[in-house]
Order: structure tokens, then sequence, then C-alpha cells
């Protein structure tokens, strides 16, 4: 389970609020007092969530993986005669996660970070299912964006409890929920709650997200487990939470139904990732003195600050300075929550906005569609005697932006997707970067960086940009 530090809550300011003493109460006679009874008949007193725990609970399991995770530890000896870098050792690291079956032939939803870094021959997926039968799991699908991934188990024939996906309901802050996984490893647990908020879109763990908040107590290996409803229903699936201790502290996030049957239905249509449009806007919050400025009575939507030509914002005919207010009927209040809301959708879907220009409010139809990938991506990891050995880069577009969650906006260019061993590793590079200049010539694409860097020399000037600022180094090689 992941933990986000938040800061302390205001228990001071709480407790410098609470009555100081029976004199107080008296002073205020007109003050309501809460009506309390006693249950009046046994089946009030025996009300229990054991019904809908009865329902969910079998097609929770436990996921385990293992990895295999190569590292170089130090060793005088080899060095002296190996010429240095230490003795490669292989270690076992391993992480414990929970999930929910979703098709009877043994097909199981969970939390990507769950099974991150499993590569095929390094690493195995164990499933353990409630009646503690295990199984090893295949990936189907794996989906870091949304912080998902579909797993199958080979049942041989048999059918298991599912878990029917609810994405249809709705939902209201206050709702009843469950949660279910394996919390510190110590089996199959449940725990009660309420749905403290939702459409939350200002946490993050993965870059695609609007989640359901609970104050269901979720801790480490809940991670990928079913949150439901009082129809036993899956919900959202447990993610991460905030805590400064690393336990639950009652603010627990999960993954909304719509996106698991999103990601599920991609990985049973054969897909190896999930096709998600793009609506190409980069857009900031209506803040209340932007309201202002702009004649609303209140704060709401996202201010328009650019429509990337050629999206699908852009042939819906939205333009610089609208706001959004809300996507196909839900209210849209950041940048993320409009990914999100448009994201969900299948390509080719016609989806109205909700716009405000200048003074009056208006309504556009868009089509979703994918984010394009122009120019083509041309990925490659490049090697040799200079600066760049060891990365791997490739064309920027809407589409690897999306995949790599950098900004689309930030022109055409050649971006640093990973570093492996090489010069590049120790010059400094990290992914994310952007190459713009090497030796003063500009950098617009991979083939123009390849040419350059096979050209040879022993010394380079490159220019990077990173977090929006540009660093110039020299290397000798």
């Amino acid at each position: 389970m992941r933990a986000h530090r938040a800061l302390l809550p205001a228990l001071i300011l709480l407790a410098a609020c609470s009555p100081q003493g029976q004199s107080k109460a008296q002073a205020i006679p007109d003050l309501a007092q809460p009506t309390r009874r006693a249950p009046s008949d046994p089946a009030s007193m025996k009300a229990s969530f054991s019904p809908v725990v009865k329902k969910a609970a079998p097609a929770v399991v436990n996921v385990a993986s293992r990895r295999v995770v190569r590292t170089q530890a130090r060793d005088p000896f080899w060095d002296m005669f190996m010429g240095g870098g230490g003795v490669p050792r292989e270690q076992v690291q391993g992480s414990l996660g929970s999930g929910a079956i979703v098709r009877a032939d043994g097909v199981i939803i969970t939390n990507h970070h769950n099974i991150d870094g499993i590569v095929e021959g390094r690493g195995e997926i164990t499933v353990q299912l409630a009646d503690r039968r295990e199984f090893i799991a295949t990936v189907l699908l794996d989906d870091p964006r949304a912080d998902l991934a579909v797993l199958k188990i080979d049942t041989k024939g048999e059918r298991l409890p599912v878990m029917a996906i609810d994405d249809q309901e709705q939902l209201e802050v206050g709702d009843l929920v469950l949660a279910l996984g394996n919390p510190f490893g110590v089996g199959q647990t449940v725990t009660n709650g309420i749905i403290s908020a939702l459409a939350r879109t200002d946490v993050g763990a993965a870059d695609f997200g609007s989640y359901i908040q609970t104050d269901a107590s979720i801790n480490p290996g809940n991670s990928g487990g079913p949150l439901v409803d009082m129809d036993g229903d899956l919900i959202g699936i447990n993610t991460f939470i905030i805590s400064r201790s690393g336990s639950s502290s009652g603010v627990g996030f999960a993954i909304p139904a719509a996106v698991v049957r999103q990601v599920v239905n991609a990985a049973l249509g054969g897909g190896h990732s999930v096709v998600r449009p793009w609506l190409g806007v980069k857009g900031q919050p209506v803040t209340a003195e932007i309201a202002r400025s702009l004649g609303m009575s209140a704060p709401r939507g996202v201010l328009v600050a650019q429509v990337y030509p050629g999206s699908s914002a852009d042939k819906a005919g939205l333009q610089d300075s609208d706001v959004i207010l809300s996507i196909d009927g839900k209210v849209v209040n950041d940048e993320g929550g409009g990914a999100f809301a448009i994201g969900t959708h299948k390509v080719g879907d016609r989806v109205p906005m909700v716009i405000r220009r200048g003074e009056r409010e208006q309504t556009l139809t868009v089509r979703a569609e994918a984010a394009p990938e122009s120019p083509v991506r041309d990925e490659k990891t490049l090697t040799g005697r200079n600066p760049f050995d060891g990365a791997t880069v490739l064309n920027l577009s809407p589409a690897v932006a999306q995949d790599l969650g950098v900004d689309p906006f930030a022109g055409r260019g050649v971006l640093v997707s990973k570093v492996g061993q090489g010069f590049a590793l120790s010059a400094g590079l990290r992914p994310g970067d952007f190459i713009r200049e090497v030796n003063g010539r500009p950098i617009n694409t991979v083939a123009d960086l390849s040419a350059l860097s096979a050209g040879g020399g022993r010394n380079w000037t490159v220019t990077i940009e990173r977090g929006g600022q540009r660093i110039t180094a020299r290397f000798n090689t």
C-alpha cells in the first residue's frame, strides 16, 4: 500500500472548540440533544455486514510477487583483478498485496505496484484463493498509469467465485462501504467505513486517476483489494493511503470501478495496453480571483490556456480562454478531472462538454480520440563513445507524453525514457529529460541525435531541459 505524507490534523483547534465544563452547557439551555434509543427488536440488535462479506469474500485473493534483482557489491579483490564495479549478486525482493477475481476462469484485478518489476524468467506471482489454494499467475495487462494490473491463473476448467464490477452505481458521500484484503500479510480481513469524498484528483499515486476516498481502514497489504458496496459489488480497488505513520489514519483511496472495467475489458480483448481518449487541453483551475475577472458568481471549472492543434478539443471548437465546466455531466475543476472524464470513455464515443465562453454557457460535442503519435516515437537505445551511451530516447508526441506522464505542450524534441549502464548514467541524464542541443546544433528528432552521436569526437557540449529549466554541460568521452 502506498503511503503519502500529510500535515498534522487540527486536533488542537478541535479541542479548543470543545465545551470545557458543565457550566457552559447550562448557559445554552436550548442546545438540541441527540435522541438515543435501545434496539427495539432482536433483528436490529443483530444487524450485521455478514451477508455482504459472505457474498464478496470468496472472490478476494492474496497476491504475492517475488523478483530477482541484480546488485553490485563492492569487493576490493574483484576491483583489483576485474577492473572495478563490484561483485554482481542477485537479491530476491518480495511484495504482498490483494486482488479480486472478476471472471470465473481465473481473471484477477490487482494493483500495478504489487507486481511492478516482474520480468518473465526473473520473478513470479503467486495468487492464494480464499480457500488457501495457491496458483502461479501470469500478467495479461499491466497499466502503470492507472496503477492496475490484470492477472490470469490456470483453473483447469474450474469456475471460481466472481466479484461483479459495478461502474453504474451512483455513489454518494456517506455511503457505507467495506474494504477487503490482506493487511500486513495476516490473512483476509474486512473493515468498514463510508465514502468520505468522490472525484479526488489532487492526490497522487498514478497520473491518471479520480479517486474514491474512504475512512475504511486500509493498510499495507490491502493494495489491490476491493472496496465494495452493500450489494457486495466492486466499486473500487484500494490503492494508497495518506498517513504519517504508514498505517491507516482513515484517509484511503480507491480506483473507481469505471477504470477497473476499462482495464479488464482491454485485457480480455487481447490488448497489452489501454488506449485512452485524450482531450488535448492545457489549463488551470478557476480561482476566486479568476472568477471575479471573468464575471463568474463562483469559482468553478478549468480555464483553458492552450488547445493542442488537431486534438479532440480543437476539433470540437474549444478555444483559449474558454472555461470547461463539465464533461459528460461530470463537474470538472482541474486538468486531471478533465483528463479522467474523457479518458474513461471508449475511442469513438461522442461526449458532451459544457463550457462558458464570455457571458454564456454552451455545449460542445467532443469525439473521443486517442492521443496522436506524431511524429512516430522511433525509440532507440544509444551506444558508443558519446554522452548518451546507455540512454533510451524517443520522439515526443501526445501519445508518448500520455504514456510517460510528461507535458505534451513542451514542443518538438527528443525525450529520455530510460537510462541504463553507460556514460549517460554517470553524466547524470535522467528519464524525463529533453535533449535540446548537442554541440550547438538543435535536436528535434531521434534521427538528429543519432547522427550527431555517431559522429564521434571527445568533446561534447549538451543542453537539456529538465523541469522547465535549461542546463548546459560539457563532457569529455
